[in-house]
């Protein structure tokens, strides 16, 4: 009886394995990159058609209340299989890829029982996934890996999270002897440009409590994240001919890089970790008339994060008092805010994953997030969300990969989440 049971428990195992690394497959392979240019919701055309495809299937393998709304977002149910009054929860991923990077004519591939060492990604342009560069990867000898072909991202920031939920409410509805409440799943568009709760309808997702499958290495778990802001800063110069500027010429390229050499050089993404905070200048593009800085601020401690703010007010200040009123604007909005004031009232939540984790051979790793997820702005929306691991690593490049036994164990890290919240 228990060789039956073990027998059976490897059979279910292995078929999570392959139902969600086929679907990852399936899903890496569409086009979804977002774009901040458009000003659309969705902000291209393959996270809607993707949406679509993903509402379809959800219908296909029994889920009810499928809905997608006309800015992509797609919400759906696993009817509860208790009448016990339990908390509803939810479980989030997004659609969209990083424009950081191209997203375009991806092509994954699966290292089955990888032997550790380098991979090489692409032969002909000698791109190669080094130990020396990467060393994290070897901690996956001996499981599969999917990798990139080098050229272009793997995107499983967030398909692999996308394949994870939908692989754990397909074997809820198959097995309606496991016993959980009502759950909503949910499916976000434009994440990556900072947009992905927009429009999300939290009233009509109707959870008390949700997570994001959005973290990167097995183990992940995390309810803190920076307090974030972006800044413009324009500055405006004045052209003459060189030969003749004396006195006359203000160059507004040298005035820009004044102004970040006035920032502190020590608090740069490059040089800080864990709760420490930064200032990053994204881009700087101009000429001697006018150049532009993008930034983006970040701080996990709210107070350091105002201080940075004022210190960016400072700075134009400063320039302006140097080189005339007008050389230097700025403008800056705040993006997101550390979740962690809005899930500490509600701790049980991060207990309920640590829990699971923990229940399905995990050591849950719990950290602060360095940048944001959906769940950083639902959990101000009424909405607490933690984040989960979804098992992939260096995000946003042609590097990332993603162990198919992290997909795996996300997997059944959502289903022993739902069994426990329904015992409570």
């Amino acid at each position: 009886m228990v060789l039956f049971i073990m027998l059976m428990m490897l059979n279910n195992n292995c078929d999570i394995m392959k139902q969600v690394l086929d679907r990852f497959l399936k899903y890496v392979v569409i086009d979804t990159q977002s774009d901040t240019a458009t000003g659309l919701t969705p902000s291209t055309p393959g996270q809607m058609a993707f949406a679509k495809d993903l509402a379809d299937e959800l219908k296909s393998i029994g889920l009810q209340e499928v809905s997608i709304d006309e800015n992509g977002y797609v919400m759906a149910t696993v009817p509860a299989t208790i009448d016990d009054d339990v908390p509803v929860i939810g479980f989030i991923a997004h659609m969209d890829t990083s424009p950081d990077f191209s997203g375009k004519h991806i092509k994954p591939r699966l290292i089955s029982d990888y032997k550790g060492g380098d991979i090489v990604l692409n032969k002909a342009q000698n791109i190669v996934l080094t130990v020396n560069d990467f060393p994290e990867v070897e901690n996956y000898t001996g499981q599969d890996l999917v990798v990139t072909d080098g050229t272009t991202l793997l995107g499983a920031d967030d398909k692999a999270g996308i394949a994870e939920i939908v692989t754990a409410a397909e074997y809820l509805i198959q097995h309606p002897e496991i016993k959980h409440g009502k759950i909503r799943l949910g499916f976000t568009p434009d994440e990556e440009i900072g947009a992905g709760a927009d429009c999300f309808d939290v009233k009509k997702f109707g959870a008390d409590f949700a997570y994001t499958l959005d973290g990167s290495q097995i183990g992940e778990l995390e309810f803190e994240n920076f307090n974030a802001a972006g800044a413009k800063v324009t500055i405006n110069g004045r052209m003459v001919h060189p030969g003749y500027a004396k006195n006359k010429m203000r160059n507004s390229l040298l005035i820009a890089n004044q102004l970040i050499g006035m920032l502190p050089q020590q608090e740069t993404p490059e040089q800080t970790e864990g709760y420490e905070g930064f200032y990053h200048l994204m881009s700087l593009t101009g000429d001697v008339e006018k150049s532009e800085m993008m930034f983006i601020i970040r701080d996990f401690d709210r107070d350091h994060f105002n201080k940075r703010k004022s210190e960016m007010v400072h700075l134009v200040n400063e320039i302006n008092a140097q080189h005339g009123e007008g050389t230097a604007s700025l403008e800056m909005n705040d993006q997101y805010y550390n979740m962690r004031e809005m899930v500490e009232p509600v701790m049980h939540v991060v207990d309920y994953a640590k829990q699971a984790m923990e229940e399905v051979g995990i050591e849950p790793i719990i950290k602060p997030i360095r940048g944001g997820t959906d769940g950083a702005r639902l959990s101000y929306m009424g909405l607490p969300c933690p984040n989960i691991f979804a098992g992939g690593h260096n995000f946003h490049g042609r590097y990332e990969f993603v162990p198919v036994q992290s997909m795996q164990k996300a997997v059944e890290v959502i289903l022993k989440i739902s069994e426990l919240v329904a015992k409570k």
